[in-house]
């Protein structure tokens, strides 16, 4: 009986052992197998980026890429001490930006957040490559559940969310030296959510929109508005809209539409447009894609026009002065100093900027 027992026992322990050996496996080929985003297409790793946060935010913005490569948090805090995070990514839909803003508020509840309105021309997630980088960094909860579910286009599955290996499995003959190398942890790409560039590459001109059968947002991106509205009401936070100083790539129609919102909701909108002289933007030098984007110029004067402009208006803390979070935020800048001047140096070599992502310093 002892010896049927003891057997019994050995094939059980076996037995465990095997499904977990197995388990391992198929979390390393998964991990493998999933695009990394650490040099070239790095936005894919600002959501997960976030989690490795250690100090507080009084203001989170939220949007797309006119969110992450129109203001510097480390900027703002060098300048008036506020603690800042951008939680974009690429074309993050507004549906997105709101199960973050819920996402965030499991951790931490901001003074301030900051919606970049320019996600509301979409009316609902129209690109798998876009929903990945959103969604797949997002850490596991029920947020991440209905975020997935509120953003799948034609052709996509949950399944494939929750198991990445059946979107990623045909990746086997693509894989790089960076896929090996970041199995199991990666470097951060941002900067609280800021991708730098420091190329210039001049506005020459505005290109022309083309004429729209109708002006009004869908109604899917006005339901999410609506319900980033009443979250933040709920939770005591001021939402505060905002357009970055980008002429192309939006109508005045739309603008009037966000106007309207805000006065009937009583919200502040700023257009940045309207005080892109007051904080001295200048599209020759401030830009690295013809005006499509801002670069580390003009990122950088816009926060201290908008830092100022939040401190003035909100009960904002002064976190230079909290040595605990000052402490980290120093990693934070010397990481951002490192990141500006190799850039720098690539362009003065090559005459252009050649990689995008980190390279040897850390936070």
């Amino acid at each position: 009986m002892a010896k049927s027992s003891t057997k019994t026992i050995k094939k059980v322990i076996t037995a465990l052992v095997l499904v977990a050996l197995s388990l391992g496996i198929f979390w390393f080929v998964q991990r493998l197998f999933m695009p990394k985003y650490q040099v070239g297409v790095i936005e894919g790793s600002f959501t997960e980026e976030y989690y490795k946060e250690k100090v507080p935010h009084d203001v989170i913005f939220f949007g797309d890429c006119d969110a992450y490569e129109s203001y510097s948090p480390i900027k703002m805090y060098e300048e008036y001490g506020i603690s800042a995070y951008i939680r974009g990514s690429g074309e993050q839909y507004i549906c997105q930006s709101y199960y973050l803003l819920r996402d965030v508020l499991r951790t931490e509840t901001p003074k301030v957040v900051v919606l970049s309105i320019h996600n509301l021309q979409h009316d609902v997630p129209r690109k798998e490559a876009y929903n990945r980088m959103t969604l797949d960094g997002m850490r596991w909860s029920k947020d991440k559940v209905d975020a997935i579910n509120a953003s799948l286009t034609k052709g996509e599955t949950f399944a494939s969310y929750a198991f990445p290996i059946l979107r990623y499995h045909d990746r086997w003959n693509q894989l790089t030296k960076t896929d090996f190398e970041h199995v199991f942890t990666k470097e951060i790409t941002s900067h609280n959510g800021y991708y730098m560039r420091c190329d210039i590459k001049p506005q020459t001109f505005i290109p022309s929109m083309p004429h729209l059968i109708s002006y009004d947002f869908g109604e899917n991106a006005m339901y999410y508005l609506d319900q980033i509205r009443l979250l933040c009401a709920e939770n005591g936070i001021e939402l505060l809209l905002v357009r970055a100083p980008i002429e192309y790539g939006w109508y005045p129609q739309w603008d009037k539409n966000v106007e309207e919102y805000a006065a009937k909701y009583g919200l502040t909108y700023i257009n940045f447009c309207d005080y892109a002289e007051d904080m001295g933007l200048d599209m020759n030098v401030d830009t690295y894609d013809q005006g499509s984007h801002l670069n580390i110029y003009g990122a950088e004067k816009l926060s201290v026009y908008f830092g100022k402009y939040l401190k003035e208006h909100y009960d904002l803390t002064d976190y230079r002065t909290v040595p605990a979070v000052a402490k980290e935020y120093e990693k934070d800048i010397a990481f951002y100093n490192f990141v500006r001047d190799d850039q720098l140096a690539e362009i003065e070599k090559y005459g252009e900027l050649r990689s995008y992502g980190p390279k040897a310093v850390q936070k």
